[in-house]
């Protein structure tokens, strides 16, 4: 829906980019006036996605768009309360727009409230992983393992730790920890890839998505 606005304005950002280091007079402030336009738009999408986010968790509360069925896992998820609380759907919100800092924050406030909310700790792991904050992002993941979250859950934080570990330089360890994840849900994916990228030393580990195979 939205890919030909986001195409134009990255052509925009681009045009930026290559011009603007050597740009002088009108056409640096041409090239300024463009920055500012896209910094609009930018923040105008930002406050729109979380207020949509905002009236989506207020339409969950009403419980009007609760699925008619659900797997077992997706059920126990949803039955959760910590979801229906709008600094989770805030968090998550900032979390899509790959704003980290802004995320934790949100989430941070959820786990006060909740402290045994694997599901959140988990979002706060990757945002902390995703800030290079590897300590941060361990402790939450090790906090998760001593929660009773399901075995996918499990599964998908032992992959984390793996490829924390395989940051670290240390192959054995990732190894092993990949192997858990898959003793945990052999359906997952990701850990078999970055077994295969520890053994030959290279390709990129893959974690991110992990959020989307949660669900």
């Amino acid at each position: 829906m939205f890919q030909h606005v986001f195409a134009e304005m990255n052509d925009m950002l681009d045009e930026i980019i290559k011009r603007y280091p050597s740009a002088e007079g009108l056409n640096k402030q041409e090239l300024l006036q463009k920055w500012n336009f896209l910094k609009r738009m930018s923040d105008g999408m930002i406050d729109e996605w979380l207020m949509f986010e905002e009236k989506m968790s207020q339409v969950r509360e009403r419980e009007l768009d609760k699925p008619a069925t659900l797997e077992p896992e997706q059920e126990a998820v949803t039955a959760l309360p910590e979801l229906h609380l709008e600094c989770f759907s805030r968090g998550q919100g900032y979390f899509k727009l790959q704003m980290y800092p802004q995320a934790i924050m949100q989430f941070s406030r959820v786990v006060t409230d909740y402290p045994e909310s694997a599901l959140t700790r988990f979002y706060l792991a990757l945002a902390h992983l995703n800030l290079e904050q590897t300590e941060e992002a361990g402790i939450h993941l090790q906090r998760i393992m001593h929660l009773n979250g399901s075995p996918r859950l499990k599964g998908l934080v032992c992959n984390v730790l793996g490829c924390i570990e395989a940051k670290l330089a240390n192959p054995e360890g990732a190894c092993s920890l990949f192997a858990q994840a898959l003793q945990y849900d052999p359906t997952l994916t990701e850990p078999l890839y970055n077994m295969e990228a520890c053994r030959l030393n290279s390709g990129k580990l893959q974690y991110a998505n992990q959020l989307t195979a949660l669900n």
